[in-house]
């Protein structure tokens, strides 16, 4: 495929032989198609054998499909990106400010880093959505800041109800539970942010337990 052109992709789990979360791949690949003027493909996904990602781009030429193993799903420690955040509202194929954050992220030790916007709000990690617990609210950065619309933060919501969007700096998450979410791996706790221990909370069990119908 060229890269002229935009490229979509969806990362999606097959679990148990199915992609459970398909429909919502499929609704969100839809409306980015409609926006961005990308004729809808017809999808031929894999089914059966052990779990793995398989992973769709979609372009004006067509799908291309292929599959990995699953990454690791153990609780991860994340830091500061300095790359600052700029829009990113459809999963496209151009993810340099994700790359460099990942990179530098591992460089320091720390599994992935958390990007702030020029205002110096929260937005979202390289490769993971970003929540955190207010009491027994489970609250998130506002995707009008132009973060993606991921589809395990959609999944997320059909469990805990609709999350409660709020803008925060780096500041106002210290001491926090925070919790990360992606399609491929599933909500996934956080045990240190920028070297510090952070708190558990007793509902992000039930999340995990629950995300995968």
């Amino acid at each position: 495929m060229t890269t002229d052109a935009p490229v979509l992709i969806e990362t999606m789990r097959l679990r148990g032989g199915e992609i459970p979360l398909l429909e919502l791949h499929r609704h969100r690949l839809l409306a980015s198609c409609r926006i961005l003027g990308i004729p809808v493909p017809a999808l031929t996904l894999p089914t059966g054998g052990p779990d793995r990602v398989v992973r769709a781009e979609v372009s004006d030429e067509g799908a291309m499909i292929s599959e990995r193993p699953l990454g690791s799903v153990r609780p991860v420690s994340l830091v500061f990106s300095q790359v600052l955040h700029e829009p990113y509202r459809h999963k496209v194929i151009e993810r340099t400010q994700f790359d460099r954050t990942l990179e530098a992220a591992r460089e320091a030790g720390a599994d992935d880093g958390l990007l702030l916007t020029k205002q110096g709000h929260v937005a979202e990690a390289a490769i993971w959505s970003l929540y955190w617990w207010e009491g027994a609210t489970l609250c998130a950065p506002p995707l009008g800041l132009g973060i993606l619309p991921a589809v395990s933060r959609a999944r997320i919501g059909q469990l805990a109800g609709p999350l409660v969007e709020r803008r925060v700096t780096r500041a106002e998450l210290e001491g926090k539970s925070l919790i990360v979410s992606n399609a491929a791996r599933g909500v996934v706790s956080v045990t240190f942010l920028e070297g510090k221990p952070v708190p558990e909370h007793p509902e992000t069990a039930r999340l995990q337990d629950a995300f995968w119908p």
